[in-house]
């Protein structure tokens, strides 16, 4: 679970960051979860859209995804959303405490 202080943290860093994941009018497919899955492997933050053409909005979406991908929610702005789950393996984001 995230603190304040981390989430700010993680806010600031995905501002830089392009939105990698689209999620249109099939929703949240397996298909999708997997390329969360992979994405948040690789880079341990994402940012990601709903489209206008789904059924799901932005809060519903960064839920069921978070849960599928076992991953925290860091913020929900819009039709945008920013996951993190750490990568204990290969860890590329040292947080604060």
């Amino acid at each position: 679970m995230l603190n304040s202080r981390q989430r700010a943290q993680l806010r600031g860093m995905a501002n830089g960051y392009d939105t990698i994941l689209h999620i249109g009018k099939g929703g949240i497919i397996d298909t999708v979860v997997k390329q969360a899955d992979d994405a948040l492997t690789a880079r341990e933050l994402i940012k990601c859209c709903v489209l206008e053409t789904c059924e799901l909005n932005s809060r519903a979406a960064a839920d069921i995804l978070s849960d599928k991908t076992g991953s925290d929610v860091v913020q929900v702005i819009g039709s945008k959303f920013i996951l993190y789950r750490e990568n204990k393996k290969d860890k590329k984001i040292v947080l604060v405490k």
